[in-house]
């Protein structure tokens, strides 16, 4: 991931297969080369669909990094908060598909239900990895691995929890794309020329397009990672998650203004004390505007900031964990990665401090920003930990 955005290459494809599905106009995605999935144990694999696979992985490498020992897992004190958009969008297509046409049940595979389930994610990383402690899933589309990060961080900061295992995943699935498509959310200009989409904050963008992927980060209370040596990338010092209450599709810049200054305030900061800010902006039109006008609100355009969404699309559930992890790599070398595809600011999303080149930084603290539809807002505060 991060040796891409270094070379600013966008992982949009245009998927010629697509093609088959009536009414589609988005033919474009990100997807990813699944590798390795059958180094998972088969009994573990079976009740996995790609997601569940993607979020096994990458676990498995946050365990890695960590240096926590396998062995430790169990004993009731550590736990998993996964997020995702639904269950595996492929395997619940390849339910139906396998259902409907002759109504026959004994079609269908014993794990395929658990394939399908919403909490999918977290089930199978607790049974991958014989997990006792806390088990949650967190079903909020884009705002997933953020609000599954804010959870943890709850369980950890009250004492819940010594450990938790947090973040989100996605699978890409013509069918996830066909319901943004037909809110008129995608990209479809771009079918043709693919590596031009998407574009977050371009006067020129028209809409997202839909990545894949898992993203897992390793909690824990500060002392204790401390005294065995961990490799600490950050402290979370600020959460916040609130509802718009105004439309179940469209962003709204007051609700934003509100779910960042909330981050602020239980961060103990001022927005002055942000060195850089990791943007939902996904590249549609509203969505993009109403953020853009709530960080101006808020920060004006003195803090810098950028969407990854141009070098791997949007993944969905996976975004916030997968992005809030680009963003502590850029604090640890400290660098800013420019937004891709930004060649233009559009009118309405001017006022703010876009990073369009790689920009050397100090960062000590980020902002990352979520949203989902459902007006569903969510923000993550953390700060450098030396």
């Amino acid at each position: 991931m991060i040796s891409g955005i270094e070379r600013r290459e966008c992982a949009t494809e245009y998927i010629p297969d697509w093609q088959r599905y009536k009414g589609l106009r988005c033919l474009v995605a990100a997807p990813v080369q699944m590798q390795d999935e059958k180094l998972i144990p088969r009994h573990n694999r079976r009740s996995m669909g790609r997601l569940s696979i993607f979020s096994v992985q990458a676990t498995d490498q946050a365990l890695l990094d960590s240096g926590i020992d396998r062995r430790h897992l169990s004993g009731g004190r550590l736990g998993c908060v996964i997020g995702s958009t639904m269950g595996s969008a492929e395997s619940i297509a390849e339910a139906f598909e396998t259902l409907i046409p002759n109504n026959d049940l004994s079609q269908m595979t014993s794990t395929k239900f658990f394939q399908c389930i919403s909490h999918t994610a977290a089930m199978n990383v607790a049974q991958y990895l014989g997990i006792t402690g806390r088990v949650m899933a967190t079903c909020a589309a884009c705002a997933s691995a953020i609000q599954a990060i804010g959870a943890g961080y709850d369980l950890v900061r009250m004492g819940e929890q010594d450990i938790m295992l947090c973040g989100g995943a996605e699978g890409l699935h013509p069918t996830v794309v066909g319901s943004f498509d037909i809110l008129f959310a995608t990209s479809t200009g771009y079918n043709q020329t693919p590596k031009k989409t998407p574009r977050p904050f371009d006067a020129k963008r028209d809409g997202l397009v839909c990545g894949e992927g898992g993203g897992m980060v390793v909690l824990e209370e500060y002392e204790s990672a401390k005294a065995r040596k961990a490799h600490i990338y950050a402290e979370i010092i600020g959460y916040n998650t609130c509802g718009n209450g105004s439309h179940v599709s469209e962003s709204n810049r007051e609700a934003i203004v509100f779910c960042m200054q909330e981050a602020l305030k239980s961060a103990g900061i001022t927005p002055d004390q942000v060195d850089y800010i990791n943007a939902h902006a996904t590249a549609t039109i509203q969505g993009d505007k109403e953020e853009a006008a709530a960080v101006r609100e808020v920060f004006g355009d003195h803090v810098p900031i950028s969407s990854l969404k141009g070098y791997m699309g949007h993944t969905l559930g996976a975004s916030g964990a997968i992005e809030l992890i680009a963003s502590l790599i850029m604090m640890r070398k400290n660098v800013i990665y420019p937004t891709l595809n930004l060649d233009e600011p559009d009118a309405a999303c001017q006022g703010i401090f876009h990073v369009t080149q790689p920009m050397d930084k100090k960062i000590d603290v980020i902002l990352k920003n979520c949203f989902a539809f459902g007006g569903i807002n969510s923000a993550l505060v953390c700060r450098r930990a030396d």
